[in-house]
């Protein structure tokens, strides 16, 4: 049996035997196969065209992979709960490495060029689920209905269509309150439960309505377009494969329409480039412009980032400013996209022209000119005067920003081609007049919204002329396709009960409000790069979206895409998408979904549920704010469709549980009192809702910025965090202890969120239970001398875990505040009772003193060099504080020096930075050899060879290099504390490639000759 799962098995073990059992455990509430969870999750995320993430972009959402794990795990019972069935530990161990292998297991296989790979098979894989005839969610289904069936003293059903009919019929419905993307309630539907979902947000209820009440209202129904009604070739449609039909049929109706309507406006362009001649437009590249403040100058000068347009090696190309100087007014052509050209006189009374920037496009050898603005300003092309950002703000608050055409990229034989400016092209583009506009004002949110700053004050501000009309055109052709699917629905044979799909029909009225929901989200797909939010990706040649992160930047030079191409930001690619997705639906099991204020409560709430949500993040991520972009416009499309959904001009906001100061007149105190309070009323309304048998399962994958808010006896800053704070007591107020935590890695490293910051790697899941009514309380002293004896073995396991560093401090809170969380209360001396906030500093305390305690099993070596580096990191330092600091560790400076961790000369002393290692080490042959030296030079060789470089050096260290992992947790606390990032990620990036390094290192045979190992 795998390590890992022992170590796991014990950890939950010690946190479940806690509080008193009155219930059968679940598997969730024991053990978890984590590292095939976590290696699905993270490869999920680069999973593209069928899976649902991708029928419309929303913030955050989590993994299905994940999801699906912790649904099934909590249905599941473990096998502890059967003592009567599984009588001994090893029976229940057994049963247990049997759900594990259904769940997720990691197998090795070898691709075509023999090489061995990690392979993910199981419920948690994408793959298999997706399979035809794998049967694996049949398999996992089958479990499911074996649990219900014991429990109710029955035998468990064997036949597909029996399993499935008895999970519907006895499994409880399950329920997220803050359904966002429709992960959790999809993942419920898969595993054949009643999926219920709500949101306060329109757009993530219609998204989840998308994935879960949609598809199997229409399931095994054909396509009702004539093309394919006349053709027939299928004889039978599957699933919704007729949907996704109908769906791509009218969506190529509607690109035609357009085309025929506003294609005027997306012209070909002449590229002579390999004997084409005309060819299409991919998109038109602008840079924003202000006036020149040097009165002397005057020009209307570009602002951008960069000039490069693409940085592949053979196909370089990039934009080179000139400026034309002229003295007489109209001499040069005019690329504004405004055209607006202003006018001045000399000393002697003539009119002249302000300097004029034109572009031209360059290829070959060369480099791109530096961009025009940076982090302080910008600087005039054409007198290089440093311009503040005042000033652009300004003259972007006056209406005076305007933007020139810089460069053009058409489609080419072979690849992209890169066009200079032309003036024809202007033209047509001013010739865009939109009818409508969406003039709704953007939030005052200066933390997400940058451009009110710049005079882009409404949704409207934020697209071209052009975009605009494009924008209209395609929304009013969803409401147009509607009518036509409805009248193609009826000459099919679908009957009219002229009943909507909001209102809950399925004739021929549902059906083309179903298809053209799907056709609105193909023009929010294609909204997201149809914005001047936008820019121009030099190193894939592509257009970025508008949320490459969760906010609206601003962005100086922007792409506009043609919605008539065959690239990045076209109609008919938006499709493509939302169809592969439909046509992977499950169809399984009914789905309901309302909008509704997550602490209020409905109508319908039928008791009692299973329960799992991923609630909001205190300030992370204010989702009403960022989904009006897509709300202005799907409201246009389909605002007869679901009249109640969009009843308000934009996304209700009031209501929406989110920690944002602005919001309360930049005061983060009420701002916090919102959030907490509206948090505890809806984790109350859970515990009144929650199914007793079943643990409710909570998301949380936010590190909050810590604060200093005290000091320990002796003198240290203690911190506490206060997304985590708020988390917790909204739960322990509303009567749930706190079982457990499953740190899991659901996050890849580029996440647009955590570029260039030190964010979690990992969601944690809490598991939480009702606490009893007649639960004790504790002292202070009582709380803290247990915390003391069982938290250090819970943080012991977590390592042995592996665990990443960055998450183990967050991990840590699992243990603790199950101790803290099983007591009514925490008394203090004078009588009060301990807050959450104490708690976790009591918590964080332990952990710190814990971290501490380790250097204890370090060669005398590595503690001073862990002591002197937390005052002085790899800096010289006088000699004289580093040898009394060895006497103290019993050690001595020449020593390490002959060791190679140390340099000392001219009366000072320096840690080896990993640059200054040797390169030709041999370690076996070294006879002092500190887990310091091992650990920096596995870290040096990972980052210089990869894991394979790593487990090599790893295999010829043997048993000295076993203190290294212990040694590079303590470290990346240390560094995270002082705030050395990148050294931080340097200690977390191997501790979370040691699995993958000792693997290899196992399999690893050095060759005879190999006597030394090279860097």
């Amino acid at each position: 049996m795998p390590l890992w799962f022992l170590n796991l098995r014990v950890l939950c073990a010690f946190v479940v035997l806690l509080s008193p059992m009155t219930y059968r455990k679940k598997l969730i509430e024991v053990a978890l196969p984590l590292e095939a969870i976590n290696v699905e999750s993270a490869r999920e995320k680069s999973i593209r065209h069928g899976h649902p993430s991708t029928l419309h972009l929303w913030w955050a959402r989590r993994p299905l992979a994940a999801c699906r794990a912790v649904l099934w795990a909590s249905l599941v019972d473990d096998p502890s709960s059967w003592p009567e069935k599984f009588p001994t530990e090893e029976a229940q161990n057994r049963e247990r490495q049997r759900l594990f292998d259904i769940l997720g297991r990691i197998e090795l296989e070898k691709d075509k060029k023999g090489n061995t790979k990690q392979v993910v098979r199981g419920l948690v894989s994408w793959d298999e689920i997706n399979q035809p005839n794998s049967g694996v969610l049949l398999e996992a289904q089958r479990e499911i209905a074996r649990c219900l069936a014991w429990e109710r003293g029955e035998e468990p059903p064997t036949k597909p269509d029996a399993i499935q009919d008895y999970i519907a019929k006895y499994a409880p419905p399950a329920y997220d309150p803050f359904c966002g993307g429709g992960s959790i309630p999809l993942e419920a539907q898969r595993l054949g439960l009643q999926a219920h979902g709500s949101d306060l947000n329109p757009v993530a209820v219609l998204i989840t309505k998308a994935l879960i009440e949609i598809p199997p209202k229409f399931k095994d129904k054909p396509p009702v377009n004539p093309d394919s009604r006349q053709k027939q070739k299928i004889s039978s449609w599957e699933g919704s494969q007729g949907l996704a039909a109908d769906v791509r049929y009218y969506g190529q109706w509607m690109r035609d329409e357009a085309f025929k309507r506003i294609g005027f406006l997306y012209p070909m362009v002449e590229t002579n480039h390999k004997g084409t001649k005309d060819t299409k437009v991919i998109a038109w590249l602008w840079a924003r412009t202000v006036r020149c403040p040097n009165p002397a100058c005057g020009c209307q000068m570009p602002l951008v980032n960069k000039f490069s347009l693409s940085t592949k090696k053979g196909k370089e190309a990039w934009v080179e400013p000139f400026v034309a100087d002229f003295n007489h007014k109209g001499t040069e052509g005019d690329f504004n996209h405004k055209g607006t050209e202003d006018t001045k006189e000399d000393d002697f009374g003539v009119s002249v022209v302000p300097p004029k920037i034109r572009f031209e496009v360059k290829t070959g050898k060369g480099t791109a000119p530096d961009g025009t603005v940076n982090r302080k300003g910008a600087v005039c092309i054409a007198c290089n005067t440093p311009v503040p950002f005042d000033h652009i703000r300004r003259e972007g608050k006056a209406g005076r920003m305007d933007a020139q055409l810089m460069a053009i990229v058409a489609e080419g034989k072979g690849g992209r081609v890169y066009l200079s400016p032309d003036e024809e092209q202007v033209r047509i583009a001013k010739k865009a007049q939109p009818e409508w506009k969406p003039d709704s004002q953007l939030p005052h949110n200066p933390r997400d919204f940058k451009t009110p700053n710049y005079g882009m004050r409404t949704f409207a501000d934020l697209f071209t002329p052009r975009q605009l009309v494009a924008l209209t055109t395609f929304s009013d052709l969803v409401s147009e396709a509607r009518e036509k699917i409805k009248a193609d629905a009826v000459a099919a044979g679908i009957p009219d009960d002229d009943l909507s799909l909001n209102d809950g029909g399925i004739g021929a009225t549902a059906y083309a409000d179903a298809v053209a929901t799907y056709l609105a989200f193909g023009v929010d797909k294609m909204t997201d790069y149809h914005s001047t939010i936008c820019s121009w990706h030099s190193g894939r040649d592509t257009i970025r979206n508008t949320f490459a992160r969760q906010a609206i930047p601003m962005t100086w030079d922007f792409a506009e895409a043609n919605p008539m191409s065959d690239s990045t930001g076209n109609f008919n690619g938006a499709i493509d998408w939302v169809v592969e997705v439909i046509k992977k639906s499950s169809c399984s099991g009914q789905g309901q979904v309302i909008q509704i204020d997550a602490t209020a409560k409905s109508n319908d709430e039928i008791a009692p549920r299973i329960i799992s949500t991923d609630p909001p993040y205190y300030d992370n991520i204010g989702y009403a704010d960022l989904a009006d972009f897509f709300y202005v416009w799907l409201r246009r499309s389909l605002n007869s469709v679901y009249s109640n959904i969009f009843s308000t001009l934009l996304v209700p906001k009031t209501p929406e549980l989110v920690a944002t100061p602005y919001r309360f007149g930049g005061d983060k105190k009420k701002a916090q009192s919102f959030f907490e309070e509206g948090l505890g009323k809806a984790f109350g309304r859970m515990n009144g809702m929650a199914h007793s048998d079943y643990p409710l399962t909570v998301y949380y994958a936010f590190k909050q910025a810590e604060t200093e808010d005290s000091d320990d006896d002796k003198g240290n800053a203690v911190v506490s965090s206060t997304g985590w704070e708020t988390m917790l007591e909204g739960l322990i107020k509303s009567d749930f202890s706190i079982g457990g935590t499953w740190p899991m890695r659901t996050e890849l490293s580029n996440r647009s969120v955590g570029l260039g910051s030190n964010a979690l790697a990992s969601s944690i899941v809490l598991v939480c239970r009702p606490r009893p009514a007649d639960a004790p309380k504790a002292s202070r002293r009582q709380f803290l001398n247990e915390l003391k004896r069982d938290l250090p073995q819970a943080l012991k396991l977590l390592q042995q875990g592996n665990i990443a560093p960055v998450d183990l401090a967050q991990a840590s809170i699992g243990p603790g505040m199950a101790i803290y969380s099983k007591y009514a209360a925490i008394l203090e001396s004078n009588g009060t009772s301990m807050g959450v906030r104490t708690a976790l500093q009591l918590i964080n305390q332990i952990l710190d003193e814990f971290l501490t305690e380790q250097e204890g099993e370090f060669d005398s070596d590595t503690r001073w060099a862990l002591t002197w580096f937390e005052q002085y990191q790899f800096n010289e330092a006088l000699y004289g504080n580093a040898e009394t600091l060895s006497k103290a560790k019993n050690t001595s400076i020449q020593g390490m020096v002959e060791a190679g961790i140390l340099e000392a000369k001219a009366g000072k002393v320096r840690l080896l930075k990993r640059e200054d290692l040797k390169t030709d080490w041999k370690p076996e042959k070294d006879e002092r050899t500190p887990i310091w030296e091992i650990t920096q030079y596995l870290i040096h060789t990972l980052d210089k060879n990869g894991e394979t470089g790593a487990a090599e050096l790893l295999a010829k260290l043997g048993n000295k290099a076993d203190l290294a992992k212990e040694l590079a947790y303590r470290l990346y606390s240390l560094c995270d504390r002082k705030g050395w990032t990148q050294e931080a990620i340097a200690y977390n990036s191997l501790v979370t490639s040691w699995p993958e390094i000792t693997r290899l290192a196992n399999e690893y045979k050095p060759s005879p000759e190999q006597l030394s190992f090279s860097l």
